[in-house]
């Protein structure tokens, strides 16, 4: 897994509109960068909502924020719609990217092994530079935790 103070790698990915994302859109201002594992779950969902009900607050301080997961385009515009999301969503159906960043590997769950994205999230500055991971995160808190977290930062 990426650890503070190293670069974030760029990527380009598509978003849930099917346009195309890249790290280096976001040059300038810091990032929320969260990596899930399946739209429409309930810990996932609770994560999303989390970050949804703050939202006004990272918008104050412009900080974007970005989910990551393996689901389609087509699944996260349905997830979006679905919880009233207000920020990008992006597809990476190979897991290249949660692969570079260490998010992706095998996980156990009911006795059984798979692999999977392990429930991430890195805020990054406006220089590329991961200033905080979060790993193992509780979805049901965990936008406000960020939110603690980038206020002390930034």
């Amino acid at each position: 897994m990426l650890k503070e103070m190293s670069y974030a790698p760029d990527f380009a990915l598509e978003n849930q509109n099917g346009e195309l994302v890249r790290l280096s859109d976001f040059s300038g201002k810091p990032l929320v960068l969260y990596f899930y594992p399946k739209d429409n779950t309930p810990g996932c969902t609770k994560e999303a909502c989390s970050f949804r009900d703050d939202y006004s607050e990272y918008e104050k301080m412009s900080i974007s924020i970005v989910g990551i997961s393996p689901d389609s385009t087509v699944s996260h515009k349905n997830f979006q719609d679905k919880y009233s999301l207000p920020f990008t969503l992006l597809s990476d159906p190979g897991h290249q990217v949660a692969s570079e960043y260490g998010v992706w590997g095998k996980k156990k769950r009911g006795g059984k092994e798979y692999e999977g994205i392990y429930r991430t999230t890195f805020i990054i500055n406006g220089e590329g530079v991961i200033t905080k991971v979060f790993e193992g995160v509780n979805p049901s808190d965990h936008g406000r935790e960020v939110l603690a977290e980038v206020k002390k930062l930034f």
